[in-house]
């Protein structure tokens, strides 16, 4: 998926779990699919899930995840996984890695949700909760949440990038237009909020066909709440779109940004990757730009 990154499998966290772990080396270990873009998981026993960094730089994140989330848990109506352990570099594996609990459910990706209304009533509050939580001492955007919770002016040149690498497949025009109008949109003024700063499909979790969970915190940090509620097109129709917007009460201008997020992640995957290297990743971002196209 990515040129810089290292290979892992079962037995290589069997051979972690041995040398650091020893009471969890013999329990069943399974890879956990689809696989993600910067992290390996896999399913340790039955209630855990190791998480190993595939790149440089992304054992940042999850030294991030294991300071904040436990933190963060008690204030949120849906459940996180917790850091449980720290694993240090060995066996040939060059980054500091994590256990955290295991979350039952699928990915909204593998388990469609029934009532749409609903689970936008759900994100809903479970925004509400996180950005009522004291964001003084949070970590502002930057490289270790890949600038999410930024103003958008800051990704200007890299979406123009991804679209014009994009010109021959999707309507330019368009994407420019709608782009334009969310680096028109007045920045965020307000104090910084927390964000997770990485809400789709692939990261939340349902059981019994709702919302169950929220995983993949690595985009976690302070700033415009606009990059979580772009989550309105990557995942909700136009009718949950309308019932999560009256619930979060969201403004006109953090809802045009919030949009521009969306286009931005869309392009920047479609630039980025192909169907052999992350067919999920694709085939959701084709989706989120086509809600946001569809718009009037």
């Amino acid at each position: 998926m990515h040129a810089d990154e290292v290979d892992t499998d079962p037995a290589l966290v069997r051979r972690l779990l041995a040398a650091q772990f020893a009471d969890w080396a013999d329990l069943p270990i399974e890879p956990v699919e689809p696989r993600g873009t910067d992290n390996a998981l896999y399913r340790v026993g039955e209630d855990m899930v190791a998480r190993l960094p595939r790149r440089p730089g992304t054992d940042v994140t999850l030294e991030k995840e294991r300071a904040w989330l436990p933190r963060l848990a008690p204030f949120l109506p849906l459940a996180v996984p917790l850091p449980l352990a720290e694993g240090a570099p060995a066996a040939g594996y060059p980054y500091t890695w994590s256990i955290y609990s295991w979350l039952d459910g699928n990915t909204a990706v593998a388990e469609p949700i029934v009532d749409l209304g609903r689970a936008a009533r759900d994100l809903a509050q479970f925004l509400r909760a996180l950005q009522a939580i004291d964001a003084a001492e949070g970590p502002p955007p930057g490289g270790h949440n890949f600038g999410r919770g930024e103003a958008l002016r800051h990704r200007d040149a890299a979406v123009r990038a991804s679209m014009d690498a994009l010109r021959n497949e999707l309507d330019a025009a368009s994407l420019t237009a709608r782009w334009e109008d969310a680096l028109g949109a007045p920045e965020w003024e307000a104090p910084p909020v927390w964000i997770h700063g990485d809400l789709d499909a692939r990261n939340l979790l349902v059981e019994h066909g709702r919302l169950s969970g929220v995983v993949d915190w690595g985009c976690l940090g302070v700033g415009d709440p606009a990059c979580d509620v772009m989550v309105a097109w990557k995942l909700l129709s136009p009718e949950g779109r309308d019932v999560f917007r009256t619930a979060l009460c969201v403004d006109d201008e953090t809802w045009t940004r919030a949009r521009g997020w969306a286009l931005s992640q869309a392009v920047g995957a479609l630039s980025h990757y192909t169907p052999e290297t992350n067919a999920v990743l694709v085939q959701e971002a084709r989706r989120w730009l086509s809600e946001v196209l569809a718009e009037a």
